[in-house]
């Protein structure tokens, strides 16, 4: 699969905040503008959020209306249900799945 430039750019933030943080997962979402929002998982004791929820709260919370791709990077195979949905809800066309070192899943 060839991804758009833009698409390879939101897996490399993703991975980034991944690395930075030594999080479980990295997400990160594109706006309808072409803003970009990069987050890590938030698991606390009181709090648990997953990378892509933390990038979706982070853009609506700066005014984004609508999504054009997330990306999410993880050792898991796969989005969970709370993801998938949060992003379709935001009308993402796309939700890329990839591994730590950038590959895409399924």
């Amino acid at each position: 699969m060839t991804l758009d430039p833009e698409d390879s750019k939101i897996i490399t933030l993703a991975r980034a905040a991944r690395a930075r943080n030594g999080a479980r997962e990295g997400a990160a979402v594109r706006d309808e503008t072409g803003r970009t929002y990069s987050a890590t998982s938030v698991e606390l004791s009181s709090l648990r959020l997953s990378a892509v929820q933390v990038a979706v709260a982070m853009a609506v919370s700066s005014g984004a209306q609508s999504l054009e791709a997330a990306a999410l990077v993880t050792e898991g195979e796969r989005a969970g249900e709370a993801d998938e949905a949060v992003v379709r809800e935001l009308g993402a066309k796309a939700l890329f799945v990839a591994g730590p070192d950038g590959t895409l899943r399924g």
